[in-house]
């Protein structure tokens, strides 16, 4: 087959999205498929095929609702004029999506959305854009969720749409099934005997980062190290989290218990080596719509806390390997944990060792068993075949 997935962002830029079409991508290749990716231009970008997937690039930003600036015209040319089998859109609310529904009609051959949560469902400069997603949501072939209980499938079946197609994400067995080189607690003096807390999540400001730091810093635990690895997003919460980490260091009470506060922007094979020797993965997120970091945690044999946020409940429950933290959901959208009741999690779990190994073998059970992308990218490839087989697309 000959397929194009469009994604806002690709390789080398770090991101969840990135990281899904990447690994599908990539996948669908070694499958014998001819796969081309249309993405932002990025000057750190060296090379135009990246693992056997074709890179195309346009200096378009923007989306439908902020007004899209650049070549639009030449992309909307290039997704008419090109002889794809597939088209796949990942992520509404911005170009690469935005642009092709503006010509949907015109472009014949199938049409695949992964919507990717709809961020913006609730929020009121997004109320025409989501008006008419009702319709455009009709014009595509299929549909693919994350999850089976989140805003965009939910809006989805709300308006009618029957060309649903559920998969979910997933984690690399090519990186967790390997013995990891770095060693994480060597490197950076955490002792093999305190109790490794780890978050990985980009300094957007709603990771949970500042949620993560109070929840620590009043729990009753000791011997305890909380590693965040993110790296750095527009202005963010960067600048606040460099201040947490000297308010942090300059606390006694911590010197005393020995809770240790590290803030880091780690190399990938560093990250995956974190990922082994965390004790916790701590997550309370505020906006998500199927973390990654979740199956990541599956693979590396990591029990989780997060908050519910995405389908993060959905996964707990798949996986039985995490417990979702007390949250109120605002109006918004916005996930905001209960501290308190977050601490007397935290506590309770870091006392019972025997819990956490089981949550650890579960989730790395599930994960083998229905998560690596090996298996979720056989289903895309599955999924796009059956639409070939239809006789005329929507």
């Amino acid at each position: 087959m000959k397929i194009l997935h469009t994604v806002e962002f690709y390789h080398p830029s770090i991101g969840g999205m990135q990281e899904v079409v990447k690994q599908i991508s990539e996948r669908l290749v070694e499958l014998g498929h001819d796969v081309t990716v249309a993405t932002t231009r990025l000057e750190s970008r060296c090379h135009c095929n990246i693992n056997g997937v074709k890179v195309v690039e346009f200096d378009i930003s923007g989306n439908f609702v902020r007004g899209m600036s650049g070549n639009v015209k030449e992309y909307q040319e290039y997704l008419l004029n090109n002889d794809f089998d597939i088209i796949t859109n990942f992520a509404a609310q911005q170009w690469g999506t935005d642009a092709m529904l503006q010509i949907i009609d015109q472009v014949k051959c199938r049409k695949v959305f992964v919507p990717t949560g709809f961020s913006g469902l609730y929020l009121d400069m997004y109320k025409d854009y989501f008006n008419q997603m009702k319709t455009w949501l009709l014009r595509y072939d299929m549909n693919i969720f994350l999850s089976d209980d989140y805003r965009d499938i939910n809006f989805a079946r709300k308006c009618g749409v029957q060309n649903i197609s559920l998969i979910p994400n997933g984690a690399s067995e090519k990186e967790f099934s390997k013995d990891s080189h770095a060693d994480i607690r060597a490197k950076y003096d955490i002792p093999s005997s305190d109790f490794l807390i780890l978050h990985v999540g980009s300094h957007t400001g709603i990771k949970g980062h500042k949620e993560i730091i109070k929840i620590v810093n009043k729990a009753k635990i000791k011997n305890a190290t909380v590693l965040i690895v993110a790296n750095k997003v527009g202005i963010g919460c960067s600048y606040s989290c460099k201040l947490s980490q000297l308010v942090w260091k300059a606390n006694v009470r911590h010197w005393l218990d020995n809770k240790k506060l590290i803030i880091k922007n780690l190399s990938r094979e560093d990250t995956v080596a974190a990922y082994k020797q965390a004790d916790l993965f701590l997550f309370p997120s505020n906006v998500e719509c199927s973390p990654i970091v979740l199956f990541e945690c599956m693979a590396s044999k990591t029990p989780f806390l997060s908050s519910d946020v995405g389908n993060a409940k959905e996964i707990a429950t798949w996986s039985k390997s995490g417990t979702i933290l007390p949250t109120l959901v605002t109006k918004g959208g916005l996930s905001k944990v209960n501290i308190e009741g977050s601490i007397k999690i935290l506590e309770n779990l870091y006392s019972d060792r025997v819990s956490l190994s089981k949550m650890a073998n579960s989730g790395y059970q599930a994960w083998l068993e229905k998560f690596t992308w090996e298996k979720i990218a056989q289903e895309y490839e599955k999924l796009y075949i059956q639409l070939l087989f239809k006789r005329e697309p929507l």
